[in-house]
């Protein structure tokens, strides 16, 4: 049954006049806590970070690229973004109260990786968002690196104000993902992992895969084709959204890709996840509670 709506009692001498009812203000739909922050984003092979605008999710300082560490260990990677942030900070580029987004290719849960991939294993529960606070001297967020690449584009690019069911797929070092339906994330999904060839998936049609199998475009255009026909049985995406390094050599394979959804690029290509890992700092509604 409805609800029954009752019509509200009169109450006339506690109605304020014109004069007296104070002005409203207008809201501003753009505003946000801080209307800038850093964006880091940790990958297999490196480690990016730039400061974004939040309102328009342009980068505002330089886009700056170290080698992510090898043994990618927390201290190690955490010290890497600290000199990256430093550099940031020494180019005017900051100030203290700026918050930092880090996206971390793992699932996170409270500030921590419950899983590993494509980053040392003493990432598993290592308390990463306190030890990323310490260095940087500022609030830390952490997110899947993937998922803020999903937020990115639901915000500013290739996802935004697309109905039904969004399918984004980074492919780098490894394989991450992002489904977003009607705008909304769910988190998480790491579609990277799932099994192909009796192994996960990105063992065998990352980028860094790709070339370690020494297999062309056209091959490999291929078998990430079977790999999207599995995605799209369980999930039926309206759009796909390829973002990753791999993203920047579409030219190369897009005529060899099959699928039933429309294919797109990523609108920021492998930029897409310091974008999300600000908008994650800044408090986006979509960014996962980590």
């Amino acid at each position: 049954m409805g609800r029954a709506i009752l019509p509200p009692m009169s109450q006339p001498d506690a109605t304020p006049t014109p004069e007296q009812a104070p002005a409203e203000p207008t809201p501003d739909p753009s505003a946000v806590a801080h209307p800038r922050a850093i964006g880091i984003d940790v990958g297999g092979t490196g480690v990016k970070a730039a400061v974004v605008d939040l309102v328009t999710g342009e980068l505002v300082s330089p886009r700056i690229r170290e080698k992510t560490p090898q043994p990618a260990t927390p201290e190690a990677v955490i010290e890497t973004v600290g000199l990256i942030v430093d550099r940031l900070a020494e180019g005017g580029h900051l100030d203290p109260t700026m918050p930092a987004g880090a996206g971390l290719p793992g699932v996170v849960k409270h500030g921590r990786l419950v899983t590993a991939a494509n980053i040392d294993k003493a990432w598993l529960d290592y308390p990463a968002t306190a030890a990323l606070e310490e260095r940087l001297g500022r609030a830390v967020r952490l997110i899947n690196d993937a998922d803020a690449a999903g937020l990115a584009e639901v915000a500013f690019g290739a996802a935004r104000g697309v109905p039904g069911t969004v399918l984004l797929l980074t492919i780098g070092t490894g394989i991450g993902s992002a489904l977003l339906i009607n705008g909304r994330l769910l988190d998480s999904t790491e579609f990277g992992h799932v099994p192909y060839r009796r192994k996960d998936v990105e063992l065998w049609i990352s980028g860094a895969a790709r070339e370690r199998r020494a297999i062309g475009w056209r091959r490999w255009a291929g078998e990430f084709s079977e790999y999207l026909a599995l995605l799209e049985k369980w999930f039926w995406p309206d759009l796909i959204i390829l973002g990753g390094g791999v993203s920047k050599q579409h030219a190369s394979y897009a005529k060899w890709l099959k699928s039933r959804a429309p294919i797109v690029t990523a609108r920021f290509l492998n930029t897409s996840g310091i974008i999300g890992a600000a908008l994650a700092a800044g408090g986006h509604e979509e960014a996962p509670v980590d």
